[in-house]
């Protein structure tokens, strides 16, 4: 009975939607021998960002892009509503998944050649989605709204604020004004919640029917070249004699991959749990470590270690090289498809690997933004010194300025290191930089009084 029930309702809806002669032909599909489980990155990834989708959603429902409201509402999520912190874990670990999968897949594609003729534009849409990937992840870190969100995006702020030319537009542009507040959170939560997913669906709508068009790309093999005049005749042929029907034959490799991703992502969701909450943000309280999420993290690494002159130019110009490097990779699509015929592309690879591991290894040791927490200076620095350059010593520790600079191998990498800032600079110039603030680092003229600023000047005047 429920099987007619079903079986009825299944023919209404086909003969009123034409659903069964849409999908048919894509399902049926053929593909070419031998795609094996390399070939399963790419659906993961839309399987991944389903998940984004659906537990977004829910997110959503009960997230308030207020200024005011924003904290405790996710607050509210995270701790009293049913599943709340459930969900929370599986749209942070979802977003983890889905940019490691695109990226793995971006490589899978790349070292086998499938970015050649006749699957350019596949290559072009592909790189446009690993883009709003990671500009989803970006926007997404704002939305939590502790200290740590908001000081990583004035961070961002401020490095994009040194682009020459169009510096302060920019950073603008990232405030949503000239300060962070209630209309940075409300354009992050538009462009992460309705703009970036509508990008997603368009380009991935794009990237899918040409996936069907072109077909998928056929395993290499050494010593068979792209030939952009007979490839598509002898495609077709190989796939008229060896291919296998996407469902079930390739499908379900497809299907048991995206089932083990997602419960792994459920695994850590109810293990590990989302991101904890900071601090509620307070631009008066600089009490924050702001770092981004790990797969921006190798970014601050190298903004973290660039000598301070150059940081203006890398922070346009970097993101500039990177996508015209991906976006022209396109330009050799003839030639042979085998990693053993391109041992060059195997080389760049694994530099790139070696390399943004080494640099994701350094953004969590660089000392990019102040130590909150050091101690007092030791006794050893500070014993020995007059009454007047001791309080200058014990002002330094207190009013943070350990925080940024370092004496004697103890505090802060942010700024320079004084330990012999004595012999490099005089009392004026000091009192000058103190009070006026120089580069980064701003003027102490409203905070200090000037008894405090003779005892700091005493103390540094004996650091040579």
């Amino acid at each position: 009975m429920w099987r007619r029930a079903f079986r009825s309702l299944g023919r209404w809806l086909d003969d009123r939607t034409g659903i069964t002669s849409a999908l048919g032909p894509i399902l049926r599909h053929p593909v070419p021998p031998k795609t094996g489980w390399w070939y399963v990155f790419g659906s993961a990834t839309l399987i991944a960002f389903l998940l984004q989708v659906v537990t977004g959603v829910f997110l959503a429902g009960a997230y308030v892009p207020s200024a005011g409201q924003a904290y405790d509402s996710l607050k509210f999520i995270s701790e009293r509503a049913l599943f709340g912190r459930t969900v929370r874990g599986l749209h942070y670990f979802g977003a983890s998944a889905m940019v490691l999968l695109v990226g793995i897949h971006a490589i899978r594609t790349f070292l086998m050649g499938a970015f050649k003729y006749p699957r350019e534009m596949n290559w072009l849409s592909g790189v446009f989605l690993l883009l709003f990937t990671v500009l989803m992840g970006f926007t997404g870190q704002l939305l939590r709204w502790d200290q740590n969100a908001v000081w990583s995006v004035v961070v961002g702020a401020q490095q994009a604020g040194r682009a020459p030319g169009i510096g302060r537009l920019l950073a603008e542009f990232t405030l949503g004004g000239r300060t962070l507040g209630a209309a940075t959170l409300s354009r992050f939560f538009a462009i992460h919640v309705f703009i970036v997913p509508a990008l997603i669906f368009g380009v991935l709508g794009l990237h899918l029917y040409l996936v069907v068009r072109h077909g998928i790309s056929e395993p290499p093999v050494a010593g068979r070249r792209v030939d952009r005049a007979g490839y598509r005749a002898w495609y077709h042929d190989l796939l008229a004699r060896e291919g296998r029907p996407f469902w079930p034959d390739a499908a379900w490799r497809d299907a048991i991959f995206g089932v083990l991703m997602i419960a792994g992502v459920l695994i850590l969701a109810l293990t590990v749990g989302p991101p904890k909450l900071g601090q509620p943000p307070d631009p008066t309280i600089i009490e924050a470590y702001p770092r981004p999420d790990w797969y921006l993290l190798w970014y601050f690494a190298v903004l973290a270690l660039l000598p301070p002159g150059s940081e203006s130019y890398v922070i346009v110009l970097a993101p500039l090289a990177i996508g015209l490097v991906l976006l022209l990779v396109p330009v050799w699509n003839h030639g042979e498809r085998s990693i053993r015929r391109r041992p060059w592309s195997a080389l760049a690879v694994v530099a790139i690997v070696v390399m943004v591991g080494s640099l994701w290894i350094a953004g969590e040791r660089a000392q990019w933004s102040p130590q909150f927490d050091p101690p007092p200076l030791p006794a050893a620095v500070t014993a020995h010194l007059p009454p007047a350059a001791q309080e200058g010593a014990r002002l330094f520790h207190v009013r943070g300025c350990e925080s940024c600079h370092r004496i004697a191998g103890q505090g802060g990498r942010r700024g320079p290191d004084l330990s012999d800032v004595g012999a490099r600079l005089s009392p004026e110039r000091m009192t000058l930089i103190l009070l006026r603030g120089e580069g980064n680092m701003p003027g102490f003229a409203s905070i200090l009084s000037p008894a405090q600023t003779t005892a700091l000047i005493e103390f540094l005047r004996t650091r040579r």
